[in-house]
């Protein structure tokens, strides 16, 4: 992106918002923001964007510091030639070292342009923040460590272990169409092989004054699988009516579904997490994790802890119904009636598990429950070791003083599952702190802090060093 001088940078934002914006004192900057305005303005949706364009920029600007041909590569699947994704290796100094991956993905969630207040392609900075589609999911983690990337060439850095990067296509799409890790996965592993992978799944958060609370390190995240829930009719005259009727068994299955909870499941992160979260909260909500991390079939403290819809969801498996269709006509009886249910799993609990439960609580041989797609890999969380834990908390520390690490496990889902399925150890660590709109992330107007994408860029280029130096 072209820089504005002093001045008339000057003008215009004291103009847009009432105060002057100091200059970065960082001269890698500008290099940054041009390609980070770049990546956000190129669309990448499913309906019309093209990830492979997106990825070619980035492809140009990583050779164009020097990095050899064999180590940037484009690549598409057979038959999808607009969700390619990019490749790229910084060469470490011993071989017996087994990389680490860093992960992004370049598409973003459709954006009607009537819909916002601004173009959602055009990157928009304005009070402190940055407008547009994708500026933070996941636009802002790629950049970031494409950035991060041409930086260590540009100083020659040279690590001990590989550096590889992976930008791909086709995470937002919710598994009904191509995705690109998933892909390279199964087809294609050697080419990101790692001992562990950092990806996108945890953030900080800032509190209602703006103060930072915590820095997040996911370890483990939920798995999303839906189910189509069906009931079938002869139906009939609508004058007619009896008992036997499609819309009322998915009513009533859905009924019994709103009033029950998976029961608890805890890993070491989520014991982690609620007993650090603990240390921070105080209270009765204090009190109630940790009786949960001691004893997690007690009901009395899972009544409090789960008053919070994200703590709730952090202790169990969740399903929700999302969806609804039915009858044909106004006047008659319906034929179909059918409900989509989307299920986000316990890492390490299997969808047949779920869909037994299911089974049991809707208790209506009349409903069917069919798993919607493919069946969603569900690994168990990835081991949070001091190997990794260990360099996060002492960039943070260094960083962001007495902001305690806050291990995680994220309620969504990423595609970290399919890399954590594959072998292939992976957590969400960005650097960057959001509150809790979660900068609208698949909503209108999607932003994120300035200066949280500036310290997240600062925090990934210094753990990254770490992770690739260490023994």
């Amino acid at each position: 992106m072209m820089r504005l001088s002093l001045v008339a940078a000057g003008v215009v934002l004291a103009l847009a918002s009432g105060a002057v914006a100091q200059p970065s004192a960082d001269p890698t900057e500008p290099a940054f923001r041009a390609l980070y305005k770049e990546l956000v303005e190129t669309n990448t949706t499913l309906s019309s964007g093209d990830c492979t364009v997106a990825a070619a920029q980035i492809a140009t600007r990583l050779k164009a510091v020097g990095y050899a041909e064999p180590d940037v590569r484009v690549f598409t699947a057979p038959g999808h030639p607009k969700e390619g994704g990019l490749l790229a290796t910084l060469h470490g100094t011993d071989p017996s070292a087994k990389a680490i991956l860093l992960l992004a993905h370049l598409d973003v969630v459709e954006a009607k342009r009537a819909d916002w207040t601004r173009d959602p392609f055009t990157l928009v900075e304005e009070g402190g923040y940055f407008y547009g589609r994708g500026t933070m999911d996941d636009k802002a983690m790629a950049a970031v460590i494409a950035d991060l990337l041409i930086r260590y060439k540009q100083q020659g850095f040279t690590p001990r272990r590989d550096i590889k990067l992976a930008l791909t296509c086709g995470e937002e799409n919710g598994g009904l169409a191509f995705d690109g890790a998933e892909w390279l996965v199964k087809q294609h592993k050697d080419w990101i092989d790692a001992e562990f992978a950092l990806n996108e799944g945890a953030d900080g958060r800032l509190d209602d004054t703006g103060k930072r609370s915590y820095l997040g390190i996911q370890a483990g995240e939920k798995v999303y699988q839906d189910f189509r829930l069906e009931a079938t009719n002869p139906g009939g005259h609508s004058s007619l009516p009896r008992p036997d009727n499609a819309i009322y068994h998915i009513a009533n299955a859905l009924g019994r579904l709103a009033i029950f909870d998976f029961p608890i499941q805890l890993s070491d992160t989520t014991k982690a997490y609620f007993t650090r979260t603990a240390g921070l909260v105080g209270g009765d909500p204090a009190k109630a994790m940790l009786a949960l991390v001691a004893n997690p079939a007690d009901k009395q403290a899972d009544a409090i802890v789960s008053r919070d819809p994200v703590w709730h969801s952090m202790l169990r498996t969740t399903c929700v119904a999302t969806l609804l269709e039915g009858g044909h006509a106004a006047n008659a009886l319906p034929q179909r009636a059918a409900a989509n249910v989307n299920c986000r799993i316990f890492p390490g609990m299997s969808v047949a598990q779920v869909q037994a439960t299911l089974t049991t609580v809707i208790s209506d041989p009349k409903v069917s429950i069919t798993a919607v797609g493919d069946l969603a890999p569900t690994p168990p969380a990835p081991p949070l070791t001091d190997k990794v834990l260990g360099p996060a908390e002492a960039v943070a520390h260094q960083m962001w003083p007495g902001v305690p690490v806050l291990p995680m496990m994220s309620t969504g889902a990423t595609d970290g599952s399919y890399l954590n399925a594959g072998g292939i150890p992976t957590y969400g660590l960005t650097g960057m702190f959001s509150d809790r709109s979660l900068g609208n992330i698949h909503g209108l107007n999607e932003h994120i802090s300035v200066q949280s994408l500036m310290e997240g860029r600062e925090y990934l280029f210094r753990v990254v060093k770490l992770y690739a130096n260490a023994k």
